[in-house]
């Protein structure tokens, strides 16, 4: 079985790509893969590491307004579906699947125009401009939310989930607090803006890991991404926090072991990007979540609400956020076990961690020929 996959420009496309494969990879381990993403991305850097044979399609976005760089980028993209073309009539593949990103536009595009059965994956409650014109043409649209429905063709869509890395799942709590140093008898806060930081949840979080300085029951690891360590650093300084005296903060640019952090997290502080929701709900961690505001189509506020209408999270608008509004709704959760433990129920009842395997299988009987349309309400995998 040949399968084309392409999905790139940030990781919450590629990820996913990646996680989709190795489930395939464990339905059909002989399966043939390629990757089609941008020679800029970071796909460029993550898919060789896998052994995953890449190869790139020269194409970025329209700028939203009238601009001559727009006729560039409208070149740019017609070479692009024809590389694009050339890719699929060499590889031959027998389904494609993507992701999301421009990047995956023309090689699904003319997958369909080939007659090859094709899927794509929606992480966000807002779909994307790519996957949303897509639709169009592809086989079967997979859903990680109930609430993008409304944006696909009625017999083409059908729920699955976000997929979710086995790493997550296997994750263990005992394990993850003795790798970092944690405290079984304490709850722990993991707060993260992501593989890039958050400015706003930094400088927010200053006041609040003064205000838990070594305080007992409470412990905080705070990823605040490379770019803002040294700034949130010298705030804490400044706010006279000694992180190596408190014993109960750890402060760092990165985490290269997230699973296991998410496996420790009593509660965690986030953006709202689909993929980190998804690995919350599926480890059932209640969360704060502080929606990315220049998101496209504001779609991260969508998947906060989404997500905090359930009971699972609270939302808390990033021209909103400040050190006060973050620590009240903080030590509120932390004072109230039952609450705490209502918000992991909940989040634990919107995970799916089987997405993978359910949209490798569909994938499959893509390939094979087997594909029957499943509506949104249906069980079926």
């Amino acid at each position: 079985m040949r399968i084309i996959v392409s999905g790139g420009g940030t990781g919450g496309h590629i990820y996913p790509a990646l996680t989709i494969v190795r489930a395939i990879q464990k339905q059909i381990p002989d399966a043939e893969f390629l990757y089609v993403g941008t020679k800029d991305g970071l796909e460029a850097d993550l898919v060789p590491k896998e052994g995953i044979p890449f190869e790139t399609v020269n194409i970025q976005g329209f700028k939203r307004s009238l601009t001559p760089e727009n006729l560039l980028r409208g070149a740019r993209a017609f070479g692009g579906v024809m590389k694009a073309m050339g890719i699929v009539r060499r590889f031959r593949p027998d389904v494609a699947v993507g992701t999301g990103g421009y990047v995956c536009g023309p090689i699904l595009l003319a997958s369909s125009l080939a007659g090859i059965p094709t899927l794509i994956q929606e992480q966000n409650v807002m779909p994307g401009v790519t996957n949303r014109f897509l639709s169009r043409f592809v086989s079967c649209v997979a859903m990680g939310t109930k609430e993008a429905a409304e944006h696909f063709p009625k017999g083409k869509r059908i729920f699955t989930g976000n997929p979710v890395r086995e790493e997550v799942l296997r994750a263990r709590r005992e394990a993850g607090q003795e790798s970092f140093g944690l405290d079984p008898a304490a709850k722990t806060v993991l707060v993260s803006g992501g593989s890039r930081g958050a400015r706003s949840i930094n400088r927010a979080m200053v006041g609040v890991l003064a205000h838990y300085a070594g305080k007992p029951g409470v412990q905080i690891l705070h990823v605040t991404g490379k770019a803002g360590y040294d700034d949130t650093i010298a705030r804490l300084q400044k706010a006279g926090v000694d992180l190596s005296g408190a014993g109960n903060l750890s402060v760092r640019p990165y985490l290269y072991d997230m699973p296991q952090a998410l496996a420790c997290a009593d509660v965690a502080v986030f953006r709202a990007g689909a993929i980190g929701i998804a690995e919350l709900t599926a480890r059932g961690v209640p969360s704060v979540l502080v929606p990315y505001p220049y998101a496209a189509a504001n779609h991260q506020e969508m998947n906060a609400r989404a997500v905090a209408s359930k009971g699972a999270a609270r939302m808390i608008l990033d021209k909103e956020l400040t050190a006060e509004r973050l620590l009240s709704v903080l030590a509120e959760l932390l004072s109230e076990d039952a609450k705490l433990k209502r918000m992991a129920q909940a989040a634990k009842r919107l995970g799916r961690p089987k997405a993978a395997d359910k949209i490798a299988s569909r994938v499959i009987r893509l390939a094979k020929g087997t594909h029957e349309l499943v509506t949104v309400g249906e069980r079926r995998s």
